[in-house]
């Protein structure tokens, strides 16, 4: 019995020992150390200027639009030359309206005015007449001044039938339905056989073709906006729009609380329409901003992160808030370091910790050649 003991005793050394010593002390060799999970690039933060933007949504809207309606009472539309987006130049005939009647109305007062014309030339001869008689003493002064009341009313007479020819040249002139600037037609209400009467819509016409972005800002946004800032518009086509703040409302809507930005685009050209939904992004300057790679940003449960890396290879995971973006980098507001080194690529396959290798950003690139 004292000789088993004495052998289990020496097996229970001999197996502490062996544990003491590890497992690689049976080849001399050392407890390897922890593999890289991930190979990855680092970047550092950099600061740079940045826009200032602000978002707004609103419509796309005619610059001006102006409502060509009929100037003659009573007549019937013979014609319509345009149709709804057709383009038309100041002056253009858009239609015409029946004109016979007016015609023979003004035929009728040209002969009034050859007929005063003749009799205010009669006149005069009486009057002059009346002048060298008096002057001999065969006519009496009352004689002489009822020849050049004569001769006076005879001239008012043709000064009213002038005018009268004046106003049926512009009454016929007014069955000409003309374009009042250039532009494009955006609606068309005159039809061929109708009669219209005086101030009768018959078209509208967005001047010069013009559209303009109506853009709802909050109060708090309209001391920043400057006149002239310029500003990109995205119409609902998907067609974007360069223009330039023109005004800004002087007065802010009592319910929502919201003013609107009037910005100035060109001619309207390409899918933009008036009337069309459109968001834009208004230009207020610049200002110096702390950025990184928009691909170092990882967004997890709703909050964004970036992973540092540290002097022994290992990352961290740092919350932080983000701004503006330009391009493929981030503005980051807080929680990083100017001196940080950043995971620039693979962040989203990693995790608080790991063990990673940096390679060049290059070198990828390299070795595809």
């Amino acid at each position: 019995m004292k000789k088993s003991g004495a052998w289990i005793g020496a097996g229970i050394w001999v197996f502490a020992g062996f544990i003491s010593t590890g497992w690689a002390a049976q080849d001399g060799k050392l407890p390897a150390p922890a593999k890289p999970s991930l190979t990855v690039t680092v970047a550092q933060p950099q600061t740079g200027n940045l826009p200032q933007k602000i978002s707004a949504n609103g419509n796309l809207a005619a610059w001006q639009e102006a409502v060509i309606g009929a100037e003659a009472n009573g007549l019937k539309v013979t014609e319509v030359r345009v149709n709804v987006g057709d383009r038309v130049q100041k002056g253009d005939v858009l239609a015409t309206l029946q004109a016979d009647t007016l015609r023979a109305e003004l035929a009728q007062a040209e002969a009034s005015l050859a007929e005063a014309a003749a009799s205010a030339q009669e006149a005069k001869v009486q009057a002059d007449r009346a002048r060298s008689l008096q002057q001999q003493g065969f006519f009496s002064p009352a004689q002489l001044s009822q020849a050049l009341a004569a001769e006076a009313s005879a001239l008012a007479r043709v000064q009213s039938v002038r005018a009268l020819v004046q106003l049926q040249n512009l009454r016929l002139s007014q069955t000409q339905v003309r374009a009042p600037d250039a532009g494009v037609i955006s609606s068309r209400q005159a039809t061929v056989g109708s009669v219209v009467g005086v101030g009768t819509e018959l078209f509208r016409l967005i001047r010069q073709g013009r559209i303009e972005w109506r853009a709802e800002v909050t109060a708090a946004e309209i001391g920043r906006i400057t006149l002239g800032a310029p500003v990109q518009v995205t119409a609902a086509s998907g067609q974007q729009l360069q223009g330039k703040v023109r005004m800004v409302a002087p007065s802010v809507d009592a319910q929502t609380r919201n003013a609107l930005v009037y910005v100035d685009l060109p001619a309207q050209t390409g899918s933009a329409r008036a009337g069309m939904f459109a968001k834009g992004e208004i230009t207020l300057g610049q200002s110096p901003a702390l950025t990184v790679p928009q691909t170092a940003v990882v967004v997890r449960d709703g909050f964004s992160y970036v992973y540092t890396l540290g002097a022994d290879q290992k990352v961290s995971q740092v919350k932080v808030q983000t701004g503006r973006q330009s391009g493929d980098r981030v503005e980051v507001l807080g929680g990083l370091k100017s001196d940080a080194r950043v995971v620039a690529s693979g962040g989203a396959f990693l995790n608080h910790g790991d063990t990673v290798r940096v390679v060049d950003a290059a070198a990828p690139a390299a070795a595809a050649k």
